[in-house]
């Protein structure tokens, strides 16, 4: 491993590749806690998760928006405070693997359609990734149409995105060979008896 300090931010290497950047602490005694380093701890504990330090650093950083604010709310008050906060924190662990934008699309789609789940707003960032959704209004200021925002089950959306099945139909025509081939056995009788 291989460290290297610039003036705003430190980067890690292993060999050639790049493993962790993150900005540097000028102050002394400062820390600088990142919100997805705590993510699956707080899933145990998520009333630990609201006031918490690496939220408020994610907060004033720009990662933790009003949407997903606003997402969270809703989803706190239609499942209650932990379930609502657990299923925030389902959110956030996916989108390591998913641009920052791209969250934040899927949270403002699935909180105009009410879908309230990790999975409507893994689906819906997907989809804005995929450039299926036409939500401009985060960065442009445009006016968006509340009515026709719609949401896709999961499980349809797989299932409609799924190879067509070229196989025969399956035959049971070989069952019927074991029923005639009782050989005069009454129902008591076992076999090999």
């Amino acid at each position: 491993m291989r460290v290297l300090l610039h003036a705003n931010d430190l980067a890690v290497y292993d060999g050639r590749e790049e493993v962790a950047r993150h900005e540097r602490v000028v102050g002394r005694g400062g820390s600088r806690l990142v919100l997805d380093h705590y993510l699956e701890a707080l899933m145990r504990k998520p009333g630990a998760f609201p006031g918490s330090t690496p939220l408020e650093q994610a907060k004033a950083a720009g990662k933790f928006t009003p949407i997903h604010d606003k997402w969270w709310a809703a989803a706190c008050a239609a499942h209650g405070e932990a379930a609502g906060t657990r299923a925030l924190i389902e959110v956030l662990l996916p989108a390591r693997h998913m641009e920052h934008d791209h969250v934040v699309n899927g949270l403002a789609a699935a909180h105009r359609a009410g879908a309230l789940t990790a999975d409507a707003v893994a689906l819906e960032a997907r989809k804005a990734a995929q450039g299926e959704t036409t939500e401009t209004s985060a960065r442009t200021g445009a006016p968006r149409d509340e009515s026709s925002a719609t949401v896709t089950s999961l499980a349809d959306w797989k299932l409609s995105h799924l190879p067509p099945d070229t196989r025969p139909l399956p035959s049971v025509a070989h069952y019927d060979q074991l029923l005639h081939q009782r050989h005069g056995r009454t129902a008591g009788e076992k076999e090999g008896s």
